[in-house]
């Protein structure tokens, strides 16, 4: 018997269902605000916000109950550095050429979900326009894959790290012409007006330039400064005008400078940092992203003849080895550090080896989960994300046994929830 529209109007009126509401009884919680664990609690979800934290394992009535009482709840992990569009391999420099974004576009799903699955339910793709339309993919439940704060394409000078028509010969550069503000590419203030313009009409959610070289563009510097400071603030005070944080890509010193002089929001590498760029990134508040992984990913490729090509291959040996101390000097140094990885240079879903990176370099486990939640989170101005709070959106991560013990089990991810969606249960 069909049901009557007044029995359909009833049915949406009555109080949430079972459904909607989940108790998630935790062995062991991580108050990511604190750093401290804070024993066993219920996480009390409705559909996909956390309702409340109740101390201790206590029954819901109505409620769907998720048993992981031999495991330590965390807020869902959020890399700060990612690229969803591809993966590093021998072929990466040779198949621009012949792949269309379609194809980016449909390896760009699997990395979605490995980096999910990996427990990584937020990150911030800084560059590539295939992450835009991934990004609307995931929020229109097609697909699984993390929260992403897409960039688009980055912002960089002509040469520079980051321009498009790079390594091209004289015929095809001709064919494609000097690239512009459209595709990312400035040469003065007005230009770099035009292409954060050009990145909201696109619908980035972030802005990133490219402050000095890089180490996998075809090019041979891999960390002189490639901006000056006038163009930079221009990219940061029209970012500001359309709510934009603004990342900085950037290896050498001089480019950090400036980067940070021009008002960015964090600084991504930071391979060449000392103790002036330190005092000068505590006294605007600039953030530090670190891609540890990416570092010691470039450095080991360097040494295999053919992987990268030969203008490449001297820029990944020597700076790719130095991040992780870099790292340890900017954590000993109170630099604000926020979690990233720079995966698509390395291979996707093995995101958590970051944080055996971090505590290789001296940062206790505990502060290195700080920076893949709260901290994460307070670049993105995310209130409603890093924490498991009342209010707060329902991104839970589990793990059996203790990660602040053994930081190794962050990459043995046994629970993934993501606004209050089960993706991922393992039976501990």
């Amino acid at each position: 018997m069909r049901p009557t529209l007044f029995a359909v109007l009833i049915a949406a009126a009555l109080p949430t269902q079972a459904a909607d509401l989940k108790a998630l009884q935790c062995g062991n919680v991580f108050d990511s605000k604190t750093a401290k664990l804070i024993g066993p609690q219920t996480i009390i979800i409705e559909k996909n916000t956390i309702k409340s934290l109740n101390p201790g394992k206590v029954p819901v009535d109505g409620a769907q109950i998720v048993d992981l009482t031999q495991m330590t709840c965390m807020p869902g992990f959020i890399d700060m550095h990612v690229h969803l569009s591809g993966e590093s391999s021998p072929q990466s420099y040779s198949e621009g050429f012949r792949l269309d974004d379609t194809d980016y576009a449909f390896r760009s799903v699997g990395y979605a979900n490995k980096t999910l699955m990996a427990g990584f339910t937020t990150v911030r793709d800084l560059g590539g326009d295939v992450a835009l339309h991934l990004r609307n993919a995931v929020n229109q439940g097609l697909i699984k894959g993390p929260r992403i704060y897409a960039a688009g394409k980055s912002i960089a000078t002509t040469g520079g790290h980051g321009d498009p028509s790079n390594g091209l010969n004289s015929e095809l550069s001709h064919l494609v012409g000097p690239p512009g503000p459209t595709e990312g590419v400035i040469n003065g203030v007005d230009d770099a007006r035009q292409a954060v313009r050009q990145r909201y009409k696109d619908g980035s959610d972030v802005i990133k330039i490219t402050a000095t070289g890089g180490v996998l563009s075809y090019a041979k510097n891999g960390d002189g400064p490639q901006f000056t400071v006038e163009e930079i603030r221009a990219v940061v005070d029209t970012a500001k005008d359309y709510g934009y944080s603004v990342a900085a890509h950037a290896h050498g010193k001089e480019g950090m400078k400036r980067a940070i002089l021009g008002g960015v929001t964090s600084i991504e590498h930071g391979t060449y940092m000392d103790e002036e760029i330190f005092k000068l990134m505590k006294e605007h508040g600039t953030w530090y992203v670190p891609t540890i992984t990416a570092g010691k990913f470039v450095a080991e490729k360097a040494k295999i003849d053919g992987y990268y090509p030969e203008v490449v291959r001297p820029k990944a040996a020597r700076i790719g080895s130095l991040i992780q101390t870099t790292f340890a000097n900017a954590y000993k140094a109170g630099v604000k550090i926020a979690f990233g990885t720079d995966m698509g240079v390395g291979p996707h879903g093995d995101n958590a080896s970051e944080f055996i990176y971090m505590t290789e370099a001296g940062m206790p486990a505990n502060i290195a989960l700080q920076t893949a939640t709260y901290n994460a989170a307070q670049i993105l101005a995310g209130n409603e994300l890093g924490q498991l709070q009342a209010g707060f959106k329902a991104d839970v991560v589990a793990v059996a046994g203790n990660p602040l013990a053994d930081i190794g089990l962050t990459k043995k991810i046994a629970f993934v929830m993501k606004d209050g969606e089960v993706f991922k249960e393992t039976a501990p």
